[in-house]
């Protein structure tokens, strides 16, 4: 792939989308799987703030693509650092995208949790 998206080389931005898919997939396997939103951008290879609405972009895809391969919406793991342990609108607006239908967000959210991080868990050898 080459030319630009949204602002970064090609290639940088699938290298930064695959980082982050292995950082989403190294945290749900552990004991206390979140990660806030300002910890992810900071491993990051490209330069994104956390309330950048590149980033967003970023999980969106990797969402998508996961919850296409029948393992979730893996960025559920991507929360606020302070307040409540919860993923930001744009989370639940991408699953409405995907086809999901729900009124309750915190419902929906413990249900992606728990299927994202049941799978990984369960998957070891996949990544």
């Amino acid at each position: 792939m080459t030319g630009l998206v949204y602002g970064f080389a090609a290639s940088d931005w699938i290298r930064a989308r695959n980082t982050a898919r292995a950082i989403l997939i190294k945290q749900a396997r552990r004991l206390n799987p979140f990660i806030a939103y300002s910890d992810l951008v900071a491993q990051l290879p490209i330069a994104l703030e956390a309330h950048d609405p590149r980033l967003s972009a970023l999980l969106d895809e990797i969402s998508t693509f996961e919850y296409d391969q029948g393992r979730g919406f893996l960025t559920a793991l991507v929360v606020h650092k302070n307040g409540s342990v919860i993923p930001g609108p744009g989370f639940f607006e991408m699953a409405r995208k995907n086809g999901r239908e729900f009124d309750d967000n915190d419902r929906f959210f413990i249900d992606a949790y728990t299927e994202v991080t049941s799978f990984w868990r369960a998957n070891l050898q996949n990544a």
